[in-house]
């Protein structure tokens, strides 16, 4: 059987609901799924291409094709944005591969089954859009809930870095299986339903440096962060994030309608600084981005003899662009937009220099470490200026938590500096947003789950654009409470204030808590949205992988996470699928065990969550001593985090864990005790849990007893009620 033959019955699907409504498409299409060949499946898919992209090219472009390559076609449809981009994608992926159809010796099998996929996305929206369900600038509900599967091959990998504590998230909390889109003004993360258009949303792009000299770059950096921060404190203005611009920085921009049109907003601050000892040259302008109309410019010159002079500047610029767009500031805002951070010019310039080292750090590369202990030193040397600085105190919390989290983890002063550093912060200035955000990781992860909210909500109060505690609450209400209404609502808040390096990461979040709680084609489409954003086919077939997994086609999933990894080799493939495989997998999951490890221990991170899987790993090919070692430091983790109330414990997972490591082992009372445990713990349950509960090999001896069968009839029922809820949320509010 090839490995494409469910892509070719879905193509017949497709074929059979149109049939003798296209003829010239129905020829082309009832040629391929009849072809046994693979170059002449290559060779029909492109002309099914061909047919549709030619009507395009008549009924949008309103001209003929004539002899026009089709990429040269595709290119002008997506530049004239007759067609969305998820659909270009696909169009550009299914052209270039099928071309190896043409040349036999240079062909593999294996892109017949991306390019069917990459067929069936673009005739499925072809269908639609000939009936006028699609709309183009507006994405409708049945596009949203459409099968997306659209891959294309990467020829080049973008690699931005995370920011703050973004990293945090991305590194620390990876375990806890919470995984994180060009957005216009249509509601991509809400359904079909509009996200009321927001009349005064702003971006403020990086300043452009004029200084002679590059060491003046954080500096410009500096003012045009501070106007930003500025602009976010009041209520009336949705402002995206810094991270959001970064992708603009330099000359080489896009127009700014189209800067605007990807940011999702309607207002666009420009500007360039120039510094040349103690002066400052500062041209900073107002823009409504759809007509391209200044709506307001000023230079300014000024000696800079004290840090008031810079931050009065700061404010004074942010209180005329809101008196631009007749936006009103409260008392309150008001007071934040002037407040003056330091007195210490130098400490002004450390704290700078440090946020620019911190933005370095990524979490899962070891080696941008470095970036953090400059940032820390500079924080320091800041605070030595001022050391009433509470901003600098702030950074020193997040650098600490970043470099500390692992080794402290199962230790009573977990974070402990954390908690101390950003205190101090708060006694200088309470009102300061980053603090509470900060804060706010440290409570949840020590179990002081409603501090945790409490400071989210702090730190919205005092800066309503703050994208970060958006994403916290969101996180946090899964984390700890596995509530998906919750879940999913913030992190929509959060993915409309950023647009920058971590959105895919962000919808890709969003994909799986859909896909968690049993909205399978949501958690597509939000797959997809990533990938347009970041063209890592790795990644795309990685996610898809991840969806044949919620489906139980577990086989399935290790063929595509094997693709994935054949396109980007440092990717790790699925391991937990193995748990569930046959015995011809046991090798090939000892070999994965042990790259497993080699990859925690140089990462320096507790493997928490996997030691009794690499322990049943080693089991499986008689390495039984090595397994004992792996099932007794599981042992060791889970009751460490329940006596000292971690995060796995929280969440249940650690009594799971145990469950599954002493029914193994035999104690059948000891194993009951902790699932009864688990039971308890769990108001709801994601759907990846039932499949543990019906497949892990690690409760094979309790898997035929009543006992066992009423709990996962209980978790079934609670999985259920959770998905019924999180459905009628999303009628409610236009999302289905």
């Amino acid at each position: 059987m090839a490995i494409w033959t469910s892509e070719i019955k879905e193509l017949e699907r497709l074929y059979e609901s149109f049939k003798g409504q296209f003829p010239d498409l129905e020829k082309e299409l009832g040629r391929l799924i009849k072809a046994d060949d693979e170059n002449m499946i290559l060779l029909y898919s492109r002309r099914c291409l061909e047919v549709i992209i030619t009507d395009l090219c008549e009924c949008e472009l309103k001209r003929p094709r004539k002899t026009e390559p089709l990429k040269g076609i595709i290119d002008k449809l997506n530049k004239e944005e007759k067609v969305p981009s998820h659909i270009i994608a696909s169009m550009h992926g299914l052209n270039d591969l099928s071309t190896y159809g043409a040349h036999p010796k240079d062909f593999d099998p294996k892109q017949v089954r991306t390019t069917l996929i990459n067929l069936d996305t673009i005739i499925e929206w072809y269908l639609k859009h000939k009936e006028g369900e699609i709309k183009v600038y507006a994405r409708s509900t049945e596009e949203i809930r459409q099968e997306v599967k659209s891959t294309e091959e990467v020829k080049k990998k973008i690699q931005i870095p995370r920011k703050r504590l973004t990293s945090f998230i991305i590194g620390s909390l990876l375990l806890l299986v919470i995984v994180v889109a060009v957005l216009f003004f249509t509601d991509i993360i809400g359904g079909g339903k509009n996200i009321q258009q927001l009349e005064k949303s702003i971006a403020v792009l990086p300043f452009f440096n004029d200084s002679p000299d590059e060491e003046n770059t954080h500096f410009i950096n500096g003012i045009m962060d501070e106007i930003l921060n500025n602009l976010q404190v009041i209520k009336e203005l949705r402002v995206v994030s810094r991270s959001s611009v970064e992708q603009y920085r330099g000359t080489a921009r896009p127009a700014i309608p189209r800067i605007a049109k990807q940011l999702g907003v309607i207002y666009i601050v420009e500007g360039s600084g120039q510094k040349y000892g103690n002066s400052i040259r500062l041209r900073v302008q107002l823009i409504e981005a759809v007509s391209d109309k200044h709506l307001w410019a000023e230079s300014y010159e000024q000696e800079i003899k004290e840090t008031k002079d810079i931050f009065d500047l700061q404010s004074q610029i942010a209180e005329s662009i809101a008196s631009a767009l007749k936006a009103i500031i409260a008392p309150e805002e008001k007071n934040l937009i002037e407040k003056l951070a330091t007195t210490s010019l130098t400490a002004y310039d450390f704290y700078l220099r440090g946020k620019d080292e911190q933005s370095k750090y990524y979490a899962i590369n070891p080696s941008t470490m470095v970036a953090l202990d400059r940032a820390n030193e500079f924080y320091k040397k800041a605070l030595e200026h001022d050391p009433s600085f509470a901003k600098a105190y702030v950074g020193m919390a997040q650098v600490y938590m970043f470099k500390h989290y692992w080794e402290t983890y199962l230790s009573e002063n977990f974070l402990d500096s954390v908690i101390i550093l950003v205190n101090k912060a708060l006694s200088i200035d309470d009102k300061l947003a980053e603090a509470y955000a900060t804060r706010a990781i440290y409570y949840q992860q020590n179990g002081f789950v409603n501090k945790a909210f409490e400071d989210c909500n702090k730190a919205l109060r005092f800066n309503p654009n703050d994208y970060y505690a958006y994403y916290l609450i969101g996180a946090f209400s899964l984390m700890n409470f596995e509530d998906y209404v919750k879940g999913i609502d913030n992190m929509r808040k959060a993915v409309l204030r950023n647009r920058g390096a971590e959105l895919p990461e962000y919808l890709r979040t969003l994909a799986r808590y859909f896909q968690d709680i049993g909205f399978i084609d949501k958690a597509k489409y939000y797959y997809q949205e990533a990938y347009s954003l970041h063209r890592d086919s790795s990644q795309y077939i990685y996610d898809l992988a991840t969806i044949e997994y919620n489906r139980e086609n577990f086989e399935e999933a290790i063929v595509l996470s094997k693709e994935a990894k054949e396109i980007d080799s440092t990717r790790s493939i699925l391991f937990g699928v193995y748990y569930f495989l046959p015995s011809n997998y046991y090798e090939e999951a000892y070999q994965l065990a042990i790259k497993t490890v080699e990859s925690f221990k140089k990462a320096g991170i507790l493997i928490l969550w996997d030691s009794h899987r690499i322990a049943h790993a080693f089991w499986r090919v008689g390495k039984k001593k090595e397994a004992e070692y792996y099932f007794n430091q599981q042992i060791k983790y889970d009751e460490e985090s329940i006596k000292l109330n971690r995060p796995k414990a929280i969440r249940g997972d650690s009594y799971y864990d145990l469950a599954c490591v002493y029914a193994f082992m035999g104690d059948k009372e000891k194993a009951y005790e902790y699932l009864d445990e688990f039971n308890k713990n769990k108001k709801v349950l994601a759907y990846w849990w039932t499949i543990f509960f019906r497949h892990d090999p690690l409760l094979d001896s309790l898997r035929g007893e009543e006992r066992f069968q009423q709990i996962i009839k209980e978790l079934e029922v609670k999985y259920q009620a959770e998905h019924e809820r999180v459905r009628k949320w999303l009628e409610e509010t236009g999302q289905l």
